[in-house]
Protein backbone atom coordinates (compact mmCIF):
# COMPACT_ATOMS: atom_id res chain seq x y z
CA UNK A 1 0.00 0.00 0.00
CA UNK A 2 1.34 3.23 -0.55
CA UNK A 3 1.94 5.34 2.30
CA UNK A 4 2.38 9.16 2.22
CA UNK A 5 5.27 10.05 3.85
CA UNK A 6 6.05 12.25 6.73
CA UNK A 7 9.26 14.45 6.24
CA UNK A 8 11.75 15.09 8.64
CA UNK A 9 13.14 17.43 6.15
CA UNK A 10 14.83 15.08 3.95
CA UNK A 11 13.26 13.68 1.11
CA UNK A 12 11.10 11.14 2.98
CA UNK A 13 11.18 7.44 2.13
CA UNK A 14 9.90 6.65 -1.41
CA UNK A 15 9.35 2.80 -0.76
CA UNK A 16 6.22 1.05 -0.82
CA UNK A 17 5.42 0.56 3.34
CA UNK A 18 2.76 -1.55 5.09
CA UNK A 19 -0.41 -0.38 6.66
CA UNK A 20 -1.20 -2.84 9.06
CA UNK A 21 0.29 -5.04 11.88
CA UNK A 22 -0.24 -8.47 9.41
CA UNK A 23 1.83 -6.30 6.48
CA UNK A 24 4.03 -5.31 8.46
CA UNK A 25 4.78 -8.88 9.95
CA UNK A 26 4.77 -9.92 6.45
CA UNK A 27 7.61 -6.97 5.14
CA UNK A 28 9.42 -7.21 8.36
CA UNK A 29 12.51 -8.72 6.84
CA UNK A 30 12.78 -7.26 3.20
CA UNK A 31 12.02 -3.48 4.48
CA UNK A 32 14.70 -4.22 7.21
CA UNK A 33 17.65 -4.91 4.67
CA UNK A 34 16.02 -2.05 2.55
CA UNK A 35 16.03 0.86 5.05
CA UNK A 36 19.45 2.46 6.50
CA UNK A 37 20.81 1.68 9.58
CA UNK A 38 20.89 4.14 12.41
CA UNK A 39 24.05 6.34 12.09
CA UNK A 40 24.94 5.25 8.63
CA UNK A 41 23.95 8.16 7.42
CA UNK A 42 20.60 7.43 6.70
CA UNK A 43 19.23 8.05 10.08
CA UNK A 44 16.93 10.58 8.74
CA UNK A 45 15.20 8.41 6.45
CA UNK A 46 15.01 5.48 8.42
CA UNK A 47 13.09 7.63 10.90
CA UNK A 48 11.12 9.33 8.20
CA UNK A 49 10.06 5.57 7.07
CA UNK A 50 8.73 4.68 10.63
CA UNK A 51 7.02 8.02 11.32
CA UNK A 52 5.32 7.44 7.40
CA UNK A 53 4.05 4.17 8.65
CA UNK A 54 2.95 5.12 12.31
CA UNK A 55 1.10 7.94 10.69
CA UNK A 56 -0.90 5.51 9.14
CA UNK A 57 -0.94 3.02 11.41
CA UNK A 58 0.44 2.46 14.72
CA UNK A 59 -0.32 -1.32 15.10
CA UNK A 60 1.63 -1.71 12.04
CA UNK A 61 5.06 -0.02 13.16
CA UNK A 62 4.82 -1.30 16.63
CA UNK A 63 4.89 -4.65 15.06
CA UNK A 64 8.10 -3.32 12.32
CA UNK A 65 10.04 -1.37 14.72
CA UNK A 66 11.43 -4.22 16.80
CA UNK A 67 12.84 -6.32 13.91
CA UNK A 68 14.10 -2.90 12.22
CA UNK A 69 15.70 -2.35 15.75
CA UNK A 70 17.32 -5.87 16.14
CA UNK A 71 18.62 -5.66 12.81
CA UNK A 72 20.78 -2.65 13.75
CA UNK A 73 21.69 -4.41 17.25
CA UNK A 74 22.98 -7.73 15.75
CA UNK A 75 24.86 -5.46 12.87
CA UNK A 76 26.84 -3.72 15.78
CA UNK A 77 26.93 -7.04 17.41
CA UNK A 78 28.78 -8.44 14.31
CA UNK A 79 25.76 -11.18 14.72
CA UNK A 80 23.66 -10.97 11.41
CA UNK A 81 24.15 -14.26 10.63
CA UNK A 82 21.31 -14.92 13.08
CA UNK A 83 18.90 -13.15 10.84
CA UNK A 84 16.97 -15.95 9.19
CA UNK A 85 15.26 -14.90 6.00
CA UNK A 86 11.96 -15.01 7.13
CA UNK A 87 12.56 -14.47 10.69
CA UNK A 88 10.35 -11.82 12.73
CA UNK A 89 12.03 -10.69 15.99
CA UNK A 90 10.88 -8.68 18.92
CA UNK A 91 13.26 -6.82 21.08
CA UNK A 92 11.84 -7.93 25.16
CA UNK A 93 14.46 -5.83 27.14
CA UNK A 94 11.81 -4.63 30.19
CA UNK A 95 12.53 -5.74 33.53
CA UNK A 96 10.55 -6.49 36.49
CA UNK A 97 8.16 -9.00 37.67
CA UNK A 98 8.75 -11.43 40.68
CA UNK A 99 10.32 -14.27 38.88
CA UNK A 100 13.03 -12.26 36.74
CA UNK A 101 14.90 -14.23 33.91
CA UNK A 102 18.30 -15.48 34.38
CA UNK A 103 20.63 -16.90 32.26
CA UNK A 104 22.43 -19.81 33.26
CA UNK A 105 25.95 -21.51 31.93
CA UNK A 106 25.77 -25.09 31.69
CA UNK A 107 28.13 -27.03 29.77
CA UNK A 108 29.22 -24.32 27.72
CA UNK A 109 25.47 -23.10 26.19
CA UNK A 110 23.46 -20.46 27.94
CA UNK A 111 19.89 -21.03 29.12
CA UNK A 112 17.16 -18.73 30.15
CA UNK A 113 14.66 -19.29 33.02
CA UNK A 114 11.86 -17.19 34.49
CA UNK A 115 9.03 -15.03 33.29
CA UNK A 116 9.77 -11.90 30.92
CA UNK A 117 6.86 -8.83 30.88
CA UNK A 118 5.90 -6.79 28.59
CA UNK A 119 6.84 -9.09 24.99
CA UNK A 120 4.83 -7.54 22.12
CA UNK A 121 3.57 -10.14 19.18
CA UNK A 122 5.28 -13.00 21.06
CA UNK A 123 2.89 -15.22 20.08
CA UNK A 124 3.34 -14.68 16.43
CA UNK A 125 6.61 -13.26 16.06
CA UNK A 126 9.68 -16.56 15.61
CA UNK A 127 12.58 -14.98 17.60
CA UNK A 128 13.79 -12.50 20.01
CA UNK A 129 16.34 -10.85 21.69
CA UNK A 130 15.79 -10.28 25.39
CA UNK A 131 17.53 -9.24 28.27
CA UNK A 132 18.56 -11.57 31.60
CA UNK A 133 20.81 -11.20 34.36
CA UNK A 134 23.49 -14.16 34.65
CA UNK A 135 24.34 -16.14 38.00
CA UNK A 136 27.06 -13.41 38.34
CA UNK A 137 24.74 -10.61 38.18
CA UNK A 138 25.55 -9.41 34.81
CA UNK A 139 23.07 -8.16 32.29
CA UNK A 140 23.44 -9.91 28.79
CA UNK A 141 21.29 -9.61 25.72
CA UNK A 142 20.20 -13.12 24.26
CA UNK A 143 18.70 -14.43 20.99
CA UNK A 144 16.14 -17.01 21.56
CA UNK A 145 13.62 -18.96 19.68
CA UNK A 146 10.10 -18.19 20.21
CA UNK A 147 8.80 -21.54 19.61
CA UNK A 148 10.16 -22.80 23.42
CA UNK A 149 8.57 -20.43 25.22
CA UNK A 150 5.56 -20.28 26.83
CA UNK A 151 3.20 -17.01 26.22
CA UNK A 152 0.49 -16.11 29.10
CA UNK A 153 -2.42 -15.66 27.42
CA UNK A 154 -5.32 -13.19 28.70
CA UNK A 155 -2.91 -10.55 29.91
CA UNK A 156 -3.57 -7.86 27.29
CA UNK A 157 -6.85 -5.53 28.18
CA UNK A 158 -5.68 -2.39 26.19
CA UNK A 159 -7.88 -0.67 24.35
CA UNK A 160 -5.00 0.91 22.26
CA UNK A 161 -2.76 -1.47 20.19
CA UNK A 162 -5.34 -4.07 21.02
CA UNK A 163 -3.79 -5.94 17.97
CA UNK A 164 -0.14 -5.64 19.79
CA UNK A 165 -0.43 -8.05 22.55
CA UNK A 166 2.28 -7.36 24.82
CA UNK A 167 1.64 -10.10 28.01
CA UNK A 168 4.66 -11.90 29.77
CA UNK A 169 5.91 -14.96 28.65
CA UNK A 170 7.30 -17.79 30.44
CA UNK A 171 11.22 -19.63 29.64
CA UNK A 172 12.17 -22.97 31.52
CA UNK A 173 15.80 -23.92 30.37
CA UNK A 174 15.18 -22.07 26.96
CA UNK A 175 18.41 -21.99 24.85
CA UNK A 176 20.18 -18.74 24.03
CA UNK A 177 22.48 -17.49 22.08
CA UNK A 178 24.68 -14.54 23.69
CA UNK A 179 24.61 -11.29 21.54
CA UNK A 180 27.06 -8.92 22.70
CA UNK A 181 29.55 -8.87 26.18
CA UNK A 182 28.14 -8.58 29.27
CA UNK A 183 26.81 -5.19 29.78
CA UNK A 184 27.06 -4.16 26.16
CA UNK A 185 23.51 -3.97 25.00
CA UNK A 186 22.78 -0.58 27.58
CA UNK A 187 26.20 0.81 27.33
CA UNK A 188 26.57 1.00 23.27
CA UNK A 189 25.56 3.75 20.85
CA UNK A 190 22.88 2.31 19.32
CA UNK A 191 20.40 1.64 22.65
CA UNK A 192 20.46 5.82 21.97
CA UNK A 193 19.54 5.65 19.02
CA UNK A 194 16.79 2.72 19.37
CA UNK A 195 14.90 4.47 21.77
CA UNK A 196 15.36 7.78 19.59
CA UNK A 197 14.09 5.52 16.72
CA UNK A 198 10.48 4.65 18.79
CA UNK A 199 10.22 8.28 19.51
CA UNK A 200 9.76 8.78 15.67
CA UNK A 201 7.26 6.59 15.65
CA UNK A 202 5.11 8.28 18.27
CA UNK A 203 5.91 11.56 16.14
CA UNK A 204 4.22 9.82 13.03
CA UNK A 205 1.72 9.06 15.26
CA UNK A 206 0.45 12.40 16.26
CA UNK A 207 0.93 13.76 12.75
CA UNK A 208 -1.78 11.37 11.58
CA UNK A 209 -4.09 12.87 14.35
CA UNK A 210 -2.61 16.33 13.29
CA UNK A 211 -4.10 15.59 9.86
CA UNK A 212 -7.32 14.74 11.05
CA UNK A 213 -7.81 18.03 12.99
CA UNK A 214 -6.31 19.97 9.75
CA UNK A 215 -9.19 18.19 7.59
CA UNK A 216 -11.81 18.72 10.08
CA UNK A 217 -11.26 22.65 11.21
CA UNK A 218 -13.40 25.28 9.84
CA UNK A 219 -12.42 28.85 8.67
CA UNK A 220 -14.97 30.21 10.72
CA UNK A 221 -14.25 28.53 14.31
CA UNK A 222 -11.47 30.79 15.56
CA UNK A 223 -11.14 28.29 18.72
CA UNK A 224 -10.29 25.24 16.37
CA UNK A 225 -8.13 27.30 14.72
CA UNK A 226 -5.88 28.40 17.47
CA UNK A 227 -5.63 24.29 18.34
CA UNK A 228 -4.67 24.09 14.83
CA UNK A 229 -1.91 26.53 15.14
CA UNK A 230 -0.61 25.15 17.90
CA UNK A 231 -0.74 21.51 16.99
CA UNK A 232 1.21 23.10 14.06
CA UNK A 233 3.98 24.54 17.03
CA UNK A 234 4.39 21.01 18.36
CA UNK A 235 4.56 19.40 15.13
CA UNK A 236 8.11 21.33 14.21
CA UNK A 237 8.96 21.21 17.51
CA UNK A 238 9.29 17.47 17.14
CA UNK A 239 10.18 17.66 13.47
CA UNK A 240 13.52 19.75 14.47
CA UNK A 241 14.02 17.57 17.65
CA UNK A 242 14.17 14.12 15.41
CA UNK A 243 16.04 16.10 12.18
CA UNK A 244 18.72 17.63 14.84
CA UNK A 245 19.13 14.16 16.58
CA UNK A 246 19.37 12.33 12.92
CA UNK A 247 22.25 14.67 11.93
CA UNK A 248 23.82 14.50 14.94
CA UNK A 249 23.88 10.48 15.26
CA UNK A 250 25.32 10.62 11.54
CA UNK A 251 28.16 12.46 12.84
CA UNK A 252 28.87 10.20 15.58
CA UNK A 253 27.52 11.02 18.61
CA UNK A 254 27.76 9.29 21.45
CA UNK A 255 25.56 11.68 23.38
CA UNK A 256 23.80 9.78 26.31
CA UNK A 257 21.15 13.36 26.83
CA UNK A 258 20.46 13.17 23.46
CA UNK A 259 18.05 10.05 23.69
CA UNK A 260 16.30 11.74 26.92
CA UNK A 261 15.94 14.81 25.46
CA UNK A 262 14.49 13.77 22.15
CA UNK A 263 12.44 11.83 23.60
CA UNK A 264 10.77 13.81 26.28
CA UNK A 265 10.07 16.33 23.56
CA UNK A 266 8.56 14.29 20.93
CA UNK A 267 5.96 12.55 23.84
CA UNK A 268 5.20 15.93 25.14
CA UNK A 269 4.05 17.28 21.76
CA UNK A 270 2.16 13.85 20.80
CA UNK A 271 0.15 14.37 24.73
CA UNK A 272 -0.47 17.93 23.92
CA UNK A 273 -1.30 17.20 20.40
CA UNK A 274 -4.18 14.23 21.45
CA UNK A 275 -5.14 16.81 24.31
CA UNK A 276 -5.96 19.65 21.70
CA UNK A 277 -7.59 17.25 18.60
CA UNK A 278 -10.38 16.93 21.34
CA UNK A 279 -10.93 20.21 22.00
CA UNK A 280 -10.80 20.93 18.52
CA UNK A 281 -12.96 18.34 16.91
CA UNK A 282 -15.29 17.06 20.08
CA UNK A 283 -16.09 14.05 20.94
CA UNK A 284 -17.65 12.81 17.52
CA UNK A 285 -14.47 11.56 16.05
CA UNK A 286 -13.26 9.98 19.46
CA UNK A 287 -16.62 8.29 19.12
CA UNK A 288 -18.04 7.91 15.35
CA UNK A 289 -14.19 7.75 13.31
CA UNK A 290 -13.18 4.50 14.02
CA UNK A 291 -9.55 4.89 12.27
CA UNK A 292 -9.04 8.35 14.45
CA UNK A 293 -10.28 6.81 17.89
CA UNK A 294 -8.03 3.80 16.93
CA UNK A 295 -5.19 6.56 16.35
CA UNK A 296 -5.84 8.00 19.92
CA UNK A 297 -5.80 5.04 21.71
CA UNK A 298 -2.97 3.45 20.34
CA UNK A 299 -0.95 6.90 20.55
CA UNK A 300 -1.99 7.00 24.10
CA UNK A 301 -0.46 3.61 25.45
CA UNK A 302 2.32 3.65 23.07
CA UNK A 303 4.11 7.34 24.64
CA UNK A 304 3.56 5.65 28.04
CA UNK A 305 6.95 3.92 26.88
CA UNK A 306 7.84 7.32 28.03
CA UNK A 307 7.84 7.36 31.77
CA UNK A 308 6.51 11.13 32.38
CA UNK A 309 7.90 12.43 35.46
CA UNK A 310 10.34 9.83 36.10
CA UNK A 311 12.63 10.53 32.62
CA UNK A 312 12.53 13.61 33.32
CA UNK A 313 13.92 13.62 36.86
CA UNK A 314 16.61 10.90 35.09
CA UNK A 315 17.57 13.61 32.85
CA UNK A 316 17.81 16.42 35.48
CA UNK A 317 19.41 14.11 37.31
CA UNK A 318 21.98 13.94 34.37
CA UNK A 319 22.41 17.20 33.81
CA UNK A 320 23.51 17.90 37.65
CA UNK A 321 26.80 15.64 36.83
CA UNK A 322 27.75 18.55 34.95
CA UNK A 323 30.58 20.78 35.64
CA UNK A 324 28.51 24.02 34.16
CA UNK A 325 25.44 24.49 32.97
CA UNK A 326 24.01 23.00 29.85
CA UNK A 327 22.73 25.65 28.39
Amino acid sequence: MSVRTVSLGGSGYSGVLPATRDEALAAAGALARELPLPGSGGTLELWEALASVASVDLGAVRALEPHVDTVAILDQAGQTALLEPDSTWGVFAAEGGNEPVTATLVDGGWTLSGVKPWCSLADRLSNALISATTTEGDRRLFAISLASVTVEEGAWHSRGLAEIPSGPIRLDAVAATPVGDAGWYLTRPGFAWGGIGVAACWFGGAVGIARSVFASVKADNPLALMHLGAIDELVQSGRRALAEAAALIDAGTDDRLLARRVRGTVAKAAEEIITRSGHALGPAPLALDDEHAKRVADLTIYIRQHHAEKDDASLGSALLKKDVSPW
